[in-house]
C-alpha cells in the first residue's frame, strides 16, 4: 500500500514539474511572438489616400459630366534596419505603383542606394505627392507630357514610374540634395523596350528656409508603344532619342505657396517646351486661393502650342484631408487623334482624404 502511494505520488510531482515547465515554456514562446509582434509592428508605417469627384467639361459645343473616383492608393513602408527598408505602394483604381528597396550606405544621408520601381527624377512637381498638389489635375501639362504621366502617347500612361536603380543622398544639413537614376525608360511593370538606358540627374538647393531650387535632366532612347498627334515622325515600335531638362524653384511660407519651372523635351526631331507656375494663398483659416497659369508647346515645329489657367479654392477640413474646387481654361486640345486650338472650359470638384499610422514619434 504503502509502495503505491509513493509511486502516485512521485507520479503527481513530476506530472507538476512537467506541467509547470511546460506552461512556463509556453509563456516564454509567448512572451517572444508578442515581442515580434510588438518590434514589426514598430517598424511599419501604412498610409493612404483617395482623390474623387466630379468634372464638367465644354469643348467643341459639347457639355459632359462625370463622377470619377481618381485615386485609391494604400503603401507600407517597413524599415527592417536602421539602415534597409523596403516599401510597396499599390493603386486599387489601377495599378501596382511602387515596389523599391532602399539601403543607407553612409552613416549619414549623404549616399543611399535604391532598387526596384519609383517614380523617375524628372521635373520639380513629379516626385511630389498629389497629395500636396494644389491642381486638381495635378501636374502641369509640361511634366504630365515630359515624365510618362500620360499625355504622351509614345510613352502611354506610366504616372511618371518606372524601373531602375537610383543612388540619391543629402549633404550640408539638408541644403544639397542630388540623385542620379539609371533606369528602362518604358514605364511601370515593364520590361525595356529597347537595349538602351535612360539617365537621369536631379540637383536641390535650398539656400534659405522656405525656398528650394531644382534642376533635372534625362539622357535616353524611347521604345514608342503606339502612334502620337503630337509628333508624327515617331511610329509605333521605333526606337527614338528622348532627353529632357527642366529648371524650377519652390518656396513656402506663412504668407503663400508658389512654385514654378521651366521645361524642354526632345523627342526624335521634335521639340517641346514651356513653363508654368503655380500658388496657393490663405484666404480665412483652413481656406484657400488657388491658381495657375501653365505654357506647353508639344510641338514647337508644328505650333502646337497651349495655354492654361487655373482658379480655384480649397478648403482643409483636417490635416492633409481636403474639398477642392476649381475653374481650368485651355486654348487647345486633342481630339480624334488631331490636336485642335479652341477653347476647353472645366468646373472640378474633389474630395481629398489621407491617412498615415506609425508608432515612430516624428
Amino acid at each position: 500500500m504503502r509502495k503505491q502511494f509513493f509511486k502516485e505520488a512521485l507520479l503527481a510531482v513530476a506530472l507538476a514539474a512537467f506541467s509547470s515547465t511546460a506552461a512556463m515554456g509556453q509563456r516564454e514562446d509567448q512572451k517572444e511572438v508578442t515581442d515580434w509582434l510588438k518590434d514589426a509592428s514598430d517598424r511599419i508605417e501604412l498610409h493612404g489616400y483617395a482623390q474623387g469627384g466630379f468634372n464638367y467639361t465644354h469643348q467643341n459645343g459639347d457639355d459632359k459630366g462625370t463622377f470619377e473616383l481618381k485615386r485609391i492608393l494604400f503603401w507600407a513602408n517597413a524599415q527592417i534596419t536602421d539602415r534597409w527598408s523596403f516599401l510597396f505602394m499599390h493603386d486599387f483604381s489601377s495599378v501596382v505603383q511602387e515596389y523599391y528597396t532602399d539601403f543607407r550606405i553612409t552613416n549619414n544621408k549623404a549616399l543611399t542606394v535604391r532598387l526596384g520601381q519609383f517614380k523617375n527624377g524628372v521635373s520639380l512637381e513629379n516626385p511630389l505627392s498629389p497629395t500636396s498638389m494644389e491642381a486638381i489635375d495635378v501636374y502641369s501639362e509640361g511634366v504630365t507630357f515630359l515624365t510618362g504621366c500620360g499625355s504622351d502617347p509614345l510613352m502611354g500612361v506610366q504616372y511618371g514610374r518606372d524601373l531602375g536603380l537610383s543612388l540619391y543622398g543629402e549633404t550640408n544639413d539638408g541644403k544639397f540634395r542630388y540623385e542620379a537614376q539609371v533606369m528602362n525608360g518604358q514605364g511601370i511593370n515593364k520590361k525595356d523596350g529597347n537595349r538602351e538606358k535612360d539617365f537621369i540627374g536631379r540637383l536641390e538647393y535650398r539656400p534659405v528656409k522656405g525656398l528650394n531650387l531644382v534642376a533635372t535632366g534625362q539622357i535616353g532612347r524611347g521604345h514608342a508603344i503606339a502612334n502620337s498627334p503630337y509628333n508624327p515622325d515617331i511610329k509605333e515600335g521605333d526606337n527614338y532619342k528622348r532627353n529632357r531638362w527642366t529648371l524650377g524653384f519652390d518656396y513656402k511660407s506663412k504668407d503663400f505657396n508658389l512654385h514654378g519651372e521651366y521645361l524642354e523635351g526632345k523627342d526624335g526631331s521634335a521639340t517641346s517646351r514651356g513653363g508654368y507656375i503655380t500658388g496657393s494663398i490663405p484666404l480665412y483659416k483652413s481656406l484657400e486661393f488657388v491658381g495657375s497659369y501653365d505654357f506647353f508647346n508639344f510641338n514647337t515645329s508644328q505650333h502646337m502650342d497651349q495655354h492654361k489657367v487655373i482658379a480655384g479654392l480649397q478648403y482643409w477640413f483636417f490635416k492633409k484631408c481636403r474639398f477642392q474646387v476649381q475653374y481650368v481654361y485651355k486654348s487647345a486640345y486633342v481630339l480624334n487623334g488631331t490636336f485642335t486650338h479652341g477653347a476647353c472650359n472645366q468646373i472640378m470638384a474633389q474630395m481629398q482624404v489621407r491617412l498615415d499610422y506609425s508608432k515612430k514619434k516624428k
